[in-house]
């Protein structure tokens, strides 16, 4: 059985400090490999053609285990290399890292059966035709012959679904990338690590979240200047590159230290409990 450490509710944003502590430490090198990973993706859906669109998605898995690599590496003191984005194919382990997918399969199933479930299919057809008709005519009359109520309800299933379909490989793909346990071990052990450690798991989503929001503010206003210099249309294109650069290695650094401290080499920070009777400062 694997063991997994229990850590303190603080470590969430342990996690997410960590992970833009290795961007500030190699902030080219790691970058690069982001911008290259955003730009397989934009081309792919430049080109308009959805089996390109398909197969960088699956290469998903692949690419983040490499960026997880290349975050090791630089906190072990050695330089991320573009390389390191095909780490896990070279290691021979592409099948285990394909099979990360599954969840996302399981998860797109679920979330289609509860759309059947919650409203048919005559009343998803007439949904799509009333979003279509507000495209052209923004009407209030026809927002309110909506069923808000339930899209609601299947949005807020939606995220439960997203978050719960998450822990199986939260830290799943650095456990497969830095041990020779299998797939399948690897999400059992990352949805195991992440309902004991559900308060520091919890905490990071919404540091996450917040992150997201605040880096995307940033390069929406670099992009607006740019804009400017470059023209609006490649300078969306640029802002995306830069997204790209900043969030994923942060992520991948925080997944990676979050996967160090519950299963990996690195001693958990000690869990602090109230002394009896009293608090402790």
């Amino acid at each position: 059985m694997t063991q997994i450490r229990k850590v303190p509710f603080n470590a969430g944003a342990e996690w997410l400090l960590a992970g833009f502590g290795l961007l500030r430490k190699a902030p080219l090198a790691l970058g690069l490999l982001g911008v290259i990973w955003g730009a397989l993706s934009m081309l792919a859906a430049m080109s308009g053609q959805l089996w390109l669109t398909f197969i960088v998605a699956v290469l998903g898995p692949i690419l983040f285990g490499g960026m997880i690599y290349a975050a090791r590496e630089v906190d072990q003191g050695r330089s991320a290399q573009p390389a390191h984005l095909a780490q896990g194919v070279r290691e021979g382990k592409l099948p285990r890292l394909l099979a990360m997918l599954l969840p996302q399969i399981a998860a797109l199933a679920i979330l289609v059966a509860l759309l059947l479930a919650m409203f048919g299919p005559e009343q998803l057809q007439q949904m799509a035709n009333v979003m279509q008709q507000l495209q052209d005519n923004p009407d209030p009359a026809l927002v309110e012959s909506l069923p808000t109520d339930r899209m609601f309800g299947w949005l807020l299933l939606a995220m439960v679904v997203g978050v719960v379909v998450g822990f199986f490989t939260f830290i799943a793909i650095p456990d497969v990338m830095f041990t020779d346990r299998g797939a399948f071990a690897a999400m059992g052990a990352s949805f195991r690590a992440c309902v004991r450690n559900l308060p520091a798991v919890l905490l990071l989503i919404v540091l996450m979240f917040i992150a997201v929001i605040a880096i995307s503010i940033g390069v929406n206003i670099l992009t607006a200047l740019i804009g400017f210099a470059i023209g609006q249309a490649a300078a969306l294109f640029v802002g995306q590159l830069l997204m790209m650069a900043v969030l994923m290695p942060v992520m991948a650094g925080t997944i990676y230290h979050a996967w160090r401290q519950m299963l990996g080499d690195a001693p958990a920070p000690p869990v602090v409990t109230p002394a009896a009777g009293g608090f402790e400062a």
